[in-house]
């Protein structure tokens, strides 16, 4: 089968249920999209229609009961989970609601650390230009308890950039800011869609994140009921 190189991922009836007998809860209920590469796709949903668990999905962070997510072509669920991760460091960039970086490193060495986890060459020109991108370029050694909670989400966006993935992911990324502070990172992050040609799925309840969005797609019980 020739792949489609404009749909960067395509998902084919995808299940995901957790529970058994009358407990049991489909997640996500025989799902199917395609998502064009370079655009900025946004998820919506109600708390508990399966969104993140979609995107978990998506991300390859946990294994489908059933269906296919396949990235550039890759059927990702074919790899073993060693290949599977190697696979999300170097395709796939991750940006979650609460930043999840290390306290231990400053600013820049949080970045580069996708880099180092894949043995990959640090090039300085190239976190300088994420740096710059973020509006970070004077915080490089700050450690992450002086940073306000935007710098905080920039960081986990430039660390995100940095292995220039062909998809990010973002799982309510604004979900912790301010209503401005939210406003800048989402114009950072389609920027960003912009500048260095990538893809963007994010989970959002947000109707004003979505609005900004070139694509919505509604999930209801795991299911998309709109697109």
């Amino acid at each position: 089968m020739k792949t489609d190189i404009s749909k960067i991922l395509v998902v084919e009836d995808l299940v995901k249920c957790y529970g058994t007998g009358e407990n049991m809860v489909r997640a996500v209920d025989h799902t199917s999209l395609e998502i064009e590469r370079g655009k900025f796709t946004a998820i919506v949903g109600r708390s508990g229609s399966g969104k993140s668990t979609l995107l978990h999905l998506i991300g390859g962070l946990d294994r489908p009961d059933a269906g296919k997510v396949r990235i550039e072509g890759k059927d990702i669920f074919a790899l073993k989970d060693e290949r599977l991760a190697e696979f999300r460091r170097k395709k796939i960039g991750f940006v979650f609601q609460d930043y999840n970086l290390i306290p231990s490193l400053n600013v820049w060495e949080n970045i580069v650390l996708p880099l180092g986890l894949d043995n990959r060459k640090v090039r300085r020109q190239d976190v300088e230009e994420v740096l710059v991108k973020i509006g970070l370029a004077d915080k490089a050694e700050a450690m992450p308890n002086v940073l306000s909670g935007g710098q905080k989400q920039r960081t986990a966006i430039a660390r995100a950039l940095i292995t220039r993935p062909a998809l990010i992911l973002a799982d309510e990324p604004t979900g912790n800011l301010d209503s401005q502070t939210e406003l800048e990172v989402i114009s950072l992050m389609k920027s960003c869609v912009t500048d260095f040609g990538q893809t963007l799925v994010m989970i959002t309840h947000d109707e004003m994140i979505a609005q900004m969005a070139d694509r919505v797609i509604e999930i209801t019980d795991g299911k998309v009921v709109n697109d």
